[in-house]
């Protein structure tokens, strides 16, 4: 009733004044606990030690990763009445993906806002959209689940999402790529090699797309799931009909030279 006379000057007064103006700009409201939002905007590569224990966005991303999945199965069974189980839980991923999390938290504005550590690179991290899980995990503690639920669809998802683009886009490079080698009765190989860094999110792995023993593709990432996709997606970028009628002619040759 009297947010005419709070917002600005919890806006524009106290210690706090900078979280809050930051919140409300990206969001449109003044938060309750403004401790939950600071915390969901420390990086773990920032992390404060407290009594033993590190301090940071982890445990909110935890939560945030929940809701936001919860919401956004909500929101395109909705809107899609005629999608199956396993339609729903295609679009579903793209939207919950990292990169369109980090997309959508670059959109907001909450990159300028997320503290990390010097080390971090962050052209190789998913650290804003792991932040924007944080930052809806400390909303739903703060303002509940049907507050979330409304600013997600009403407000971010309208403003940063095409659901059609979404719907009609390809994802799974690597299914789409065996499905073709089964199809023309060719052998679909990859060859990844890699593992977990201490780096916490370096492109530790690689891998490379084989088919009938020809190197076709190269990726990497930071799984090997991850780079497997890359490195299909390398491939499926040219996978026209023109292109695979000379991939399979240069691989007629190949096999007739053996």
């Amino acid at each position: 009733m009297f947010d005419f006379i709070i917002r600005p000057i919890k806006r524009n007064f106290g210690r706090d004044k900078t979280y809050y103006r930051m919140i409300d700009d990206m969001f449109g409201f003044l938060p309750h606990n403004i401790e939950l939002y600071k915390l969901a905007l420390i990086h773990k590569s920032a992390s404060v030690v407290v009594e033993g224990q590190s301090i940071n966005n982890e445990r909110l991303e935890f939560l945030g990763d929940a809701v936001i999945e919860s919401v956004t199965s909500d929101y395109v069974f909705i809107e899609y009445p005629d999608y199956d189980e396993g339609m729903l839980t295609q679009l579903r991923s793209k939207i919950v993906s990292r990169q369109s999390l980090n997309a959508i938290a670059k959109r907001v504005g909450l990159d300028k806002c997320v503290i990390c550590g010097t080390t971090v690179n962050a052209t190789q991290k998913h650290i804003f959209g792991d932040a924007f899980e944080a930052m809806m995990g400390a909303i739903y503690l703060d303002q509940g689940y049907d507050f979330v639920n409304r600013l997600l669809i009403n407000d971010i998802y309208a403003r940063s999402l095409s659901l059609e683009s979404l719907a009609e886009s390809e994802t799974d490079f690597k299914s789409r790529l065996i499905e073709w080698g089964q199809k023309h009765h060719h052998t679909v190989l990859f060859r990844t090699s890699g593992k977990n860094g201490a780096g916490g999110g370096a492109h530790n792995f690689r891998s490379v797309v084989m088919i009938d023993g020809l190197e076709v593709g190269h990726g990497a990432g930071e799984s090997k799931k991850e780079a497997e996709q890359h490195a299909a997606e390398s491939v499926s970028h040219e996978m026209s009909d023109e292109m695979c009628a000379r991939m399979l002619d240069r691989l007629d040759r190949i096999d007739a030279r053996k």
